[in-house]
């Protein structure tokens, strides 16, 4: 079985996430679904359906989760250090067209979220920067096109 990075956070968030899904979300639609055959018949209630669709989402969550930690390669940004992009690096660019800066922490699949600045792995600007040292350039096809980044800071917390 292939291993699974994830940042110790990530982890931890995933670890949440379960918790939160069998002790909250599970029992609150088995709750909802039984009210909802106290409504009588079963092939006409909106109500039933939407429970049991929910339930379904939840425990395939569930198992989606539990896959994930089970595999799960736990990498502390903090016990790492170097000078070249790696896995769990934070890392400062500026794109060379438009001058804009970005900080972005580089993360397994499973955390990544570009809103919050985490980037999968296996993004093209993460695979782009992987390797690389502070002042060296990247260029990465992206669906907008070509861009150019310079790499300005690599930190490790």
């Amino acid at each position: 079985m292939q291993k699974i990075p994830l940042t110790k956070q990530g982890h931890t968030d995933l670890e949440a996430e379960l918790k939160d899904l069998k002790h909250r979300q599970r029992p609150a639609v088995i709750a909802a679904i039984s009210e909802a055959r106290e409504h009588g018949d079963l092939s006409e209630n909106a109500e039933y359906h939407a429970a049991r669709e929910q339930q379904s989402f939840i425990e395939g969550r569930i198992e989606q989760v539990e896959a994930i930690l089970s595999l799960a390669e736990i990498i502390d940004p903090a016990k790492i250090s170097g000078d070249t992009v790696k896995f769990a690096a934070t890392v400062k660019v500026v794109d060379c067209d438009t001058d804009d800066e970005h900080i972005y922490q580089i993360v397994g699949d499973e955390e990544s979220d570009i809103e919050t600045g985490k980037l999968a792995i296996s993004s093209p600007v993460a695979r782009a920067l992987i390797g690389k040292k502070v002042e060296d350039s990247v260029e990465v096809r992206t669906p907008k096109g070509t861009r150019e980044y310079e790499i300005l800071e690599i930190l490790y917390k």
